[in-house]
């Protein structure tokens, strides 16, 4: 008698054999059996070719998908406004605050989220006849979200609705202060909501618990120009638009959209994609003053991309923030004075090298920090570093880099006296933002709250052990089984001479790439490496020889001192396969194609 017992399914083979790279990954091929399949259905029923199909094939594209997946649109994927929890109170109190000329003031948060959020829903409010006021709070001196002291002022100038985009869901003594001085309160939030919320006269947030629109993977920005269609259409059967005062087009508004959803690293998918796209074509016109001279600040050359966004444009802003002052960010979004707007830019820039110089130092002593405990207590399931006059502004990008390094999520905190405030990162599968704010229920934090991926608390120094003990014991589980999967997913293999501006160009369709949607990582197997030196910014720069002699130029970021760049430099004049990502760089006229290198490993020989 034979038993029919389940069989396990067979492991994935080492694409080019490599079990084990030189940052101690191992290289599977994105596409299965059923992905190869589906790729040919998709080359076959729409005729696109073959590298592009295994792209989209390997992001789960289905056939009759793949037009529009090539070119989201804004109208086909917007929602109705009104399928989010509070949208229709949330309109009909703006637009009762612009039919009536309130005085309205918006607080946003002081990330490029929120500046970006504060710039589009005032350019709306402005566009209605408003001239809204707008606050943007000092991240050392007030710290996230609303504040009392804030709100005092708000009211003392003569505002009679605030509204909070980026923040405001759990602030619940702000908002009573608020109720007190007669301020009627909107909230357009999307941070993670608890079971009870603040008293106010509406809260739009996708993630409150009540919530069934589907939209929980919008940024802030990317929801107020929900709400700012729906308050457009509202002012519309109020008979509020006429040749005097004309309905704005919210499509010009795209860019800071996109802006917001790239930096604030929301999943590229639905809507979101689409955003991207179309912000990125209304970048590349160039009409908004404020992003116009940031780029030429940033030393952008050639059509912006999404990446642009995130590691030129963002930090700039962020920075201000961060080592700054808070609003010039928005201040920046909103000027339609182009001398302005270059002054504001360049001190940007200027605070942005700063704020790198600040981080820098701090990273180092992080770094040593977590080695240290890491190697007294083994394996741990978070890093946690903290550190007596760090600089507040930078936690969360020190955070990010312990991340990056030790392949867990990373809690960095500031502390001045007895209190720290910090930011914490985390990897795919593990959400911190619930951690937090079960320990500020539990009463180790003072205050805390974010997302999966990222969140900020504020805690005192005699609760740093608790918090360490109630981060392993929650987190160890899904931090394990996260960190079990350690791989580079590759999308296919090419050589030198086949990467081309072209290919690239092509390649790009299936964009914008980020959070959720990944660029495709392409290997480039036995090719010599003919140069490897380290850089500016601890780069590591190559230049990869295929075996006609085609050489490709490639950078490591960030890699001097890591396994990936110490294994590129003994490599030089050895063949490796090296894995990256492709892009275009455009200087001077010129076009090249450029390879982010992301791993290497020695072919096997035998």
């Amino acid at each position: 008698m034979s038993l029919n017992l389940p069989t396990a399914a067979p492991a994935p083979r080492a694409f080019l054999g490599v079990a084990r790279s030189a940052t101690g990954r191992f290289w599977r091929e994105r596409l299965d059996l059923r992905g190869a399949q589906a790729t040919l259905a998709i080359t076959q029923r729409t005729g696109v070719p073959e590298i592009l199909a295994r792209v989209l094939a390997g992001r789960g594209v289905a056939i009759d998908e793949v037009e529009a997946w090539l070119d989201p649109t804004v109208r086909r994927l917007l929602p109705d406004p009104d399928t989010l929890t509070d949208m229709g109170a949330c309109v009909a109190r703006l637009a009762d605050a612009v039919t009536k000329g309130e005085k309205v003031a918006v607080f946003g948060d002081y990330d490029v989220d929120g500046a970006t959020s504060t710039a589009l829903l005032v350019e709306v409010l402005r566009a209605g006849g408003l001239d809204p006021a707008f606050h943007i709070p000092d991240r050392i001196f007030e710290g996230y979200g609303p504040n009392i002291p804030a709100i005092e002022a708000l009211a003392a100038a003569g505002a009679t609705l605030l509204v909070t985009v980026d923040c405001g869901t759990m602030s619940f003594e702000p908002f009573a202060r608020a109720r007190e001085l007669g301020l009627d309160v909107v909230v357009i939030d999307h941070h993670q909501a608890g079971e009870t919320l603040p008293e106010v006269a509406a809260l739009v947030n996708p993630n409150r618990i009540d919530d069934l629109s589907g939209l929980g993977h919008l940024c802030a920005v990317g929801l107020v120009f929900v709400v700012a269609v729906g308050l457009l259409r509202e002012l519309e059967l109020r008979g509020w638009w006429n040749t005097a005062r004309p309905k704005p087009n919210l499509l010009a508004d795209l860019d800071l959209v996109a802006l917001g959803t790239v930096a604030d690293v929301v999943p590229l998918l639905g809507l979101n994609r689409a955003y991207v796209t179309k912000g990125l074509i209304q970048l590349r016109k160039r009409e908004r003053p404020g992003l116009t001279a940031l780029m030429d600040a940033s030393r952008l050359s050639g059509p912006p991309k999404a990446w642009h966004l995130g590691f030129l444009l963002g930090p700039r802003i962020n920075a201000g923030g961060r080592i700054g002052d808070a609003a010039l960010g928005t201040k920046l979004l909103l000027t339609s004075d182009p001398i302005e707007a270059a002054a504001i830019a360049a001190e940007l820039d200027r605070l942005n090298t700063e704020r790198q110089q600040v981080e820098r130092a701090i990273v180092a002593q992080a770094e040593a920090e977590a080695e240290a405990a890491l190697g007294r207590a083994g394996e741990g399931a978070v890093i946690l570093s903290s550190g007596q006059g760090w600089h507040p502004g930078v936690v969360g990008l020190v955070a990010a880099r312990l991340k990056e390094k030790f392949g867990r999520p990373a809690f960095a905190i500031a502390f001045t006296g007895e209190s720290g405030a910090g930011s914490a990162r985390s990897i795919p599968g593990v959400d911190v933002g619930r951690a937090v704010r079960a320990a500020v229920e539990l009463g180790i934090l003072v205050k805390g709250g974010g997302h999966a991926m990222a969140a900020g608390l504020t805690v005192a120094r005699e609760k740093l052990g608790e918090l360490r003990a109630h981060l392993e014991e929650v987190l160890a589980v899904s931090v394990e089984e996260a960190r079990a999967v350690d791989e580079t997913v590759i999308d296919g293999a090419l050589s030198a001479a086949g990467a081309t501006p072209d290919l690239v160009e092509l390649i790009e369709r299936a964009g914008p790439f980020g959070a959720g949607n990944p660029q495709p990582i392409f290997a480039f197997p036995a090719h010599r490496i003919v140069y490897a030196e380290p850089g500016n910014s601890d780069q590591v720069r190559v230049r990869l020889r295929g075996s006609d002699g085609t050489v490709l130029s490639g950078v490591a970021f960030r890699a001097a001192n890591t396994p990936l760049g110490q294994a590129l430099i003994a490599a030089r004049g050895q063949q490796a396969h090296v894995a990256g990502m492709l892009e275009l760089d455009s200087w001077q006229g010129r076009t090249q194609v450029n390879l982010r290198i992301c791993d290497v490993a020695l072919p096997e020989i035998g």
